[in-house]
Parts: C-alpha cells; structure tokens; sequence
C-alpha cells in the first residue's frame, strides 16, 4: 500500500498501484468535536479524521454550515465526507460547501418536510483530503 512519510502529502499512487488499496497509515487521522452548537467552527489538522457535530437541534427543512480549519487543505484539493454514525434522521445530509487554503466548510441539512423531524443528536462525520493539482 503507498504510504505518505510527509503528513502534508497524500500518498502517491501509479498506474502499477490501480487495484491496489490506498488511503492514510495509522497516525495521520485525528478527531475533533464541535462545541456550543452546529454553526460553530473546529479545528483539525489532518488529512483525515473523524467531527463529532454538536447535538443542538436542527429543524426540519433547516441547515447550519460550520467551518473546518485545516492546515493541510489547499483551496484545489477534494475533500470527501461522509457520515459515520450518530443520531441522524432519515433525511439529514451533509456536503462540503467551500474549500480554500487552510479550510473548509461542512453544512449539515435536514431534509425532511416542514412538519417534519428535528436532528437532535450529535452527527459523527467521517473526511479525507484528497491532494488535487491543475495541470
């Protein structure tokens, strides 16, 4: 499996490599978990890792965006987050909605109808930075 020996870089993969696994090494993840409530912003510095959103209530057909301060993402890197566990209702999503250098932005959407279910329990998000360059 490639590896990465400078934290700041992905790891390099080739032609040779395809069908072979590729990710992070034990070591480069980390985990943070947001405080006071879904708008506000942490801090991780990490190729990849673990946010534990707040648990304050998001109401139906509502959404809060919070921003992820990274040391290690460039404004054309991908970054790619999915949800891990937590108290999520049927229709909660979350997208990456801004990258630049040195953050990101996460929203977490509730989806349902008006009359609807409010989230109302912490969202374990689940990221990883993929290392993008223009030509």
């Amino acid at each position: 499996m490639p590896t990465s020996t400078n934290s700041n870089q992905a790891p390099a993969t080739t032609a040779a490599s395809y069908g072979q696994p590729f990710g992070y090494t034990t070591g480069q993840g980390s985990a943070v978990t947001q405080a006071t409530n879904r708008a506000t912003g942490v801090t991780i510095n990490a190729m990849c890792g673990t946010i534990t959103t707040n648990n304050a209530s998001l109401a139906a057909e509502a959404s809060a965006v919070f921003v992820v301060t990274n040391s290690f993402v460039k404004a054309g890197d991908v970054v790619v987050t999915s949800i891990k566990s937590g108290s999520v209702a049927l229709n909660t999503s979350i997208q990456v909605s801004a990258v630049a250098d040195g953050q990101f932005s996460i929203t977490v959407i509730n989806n349902n109808a008006a009359a609807g279910t409010a989230e109302t329990g912490a969202i374990l998000i689940n990221f990883a930075i993929i290392r993008a360059v223009a030509a």
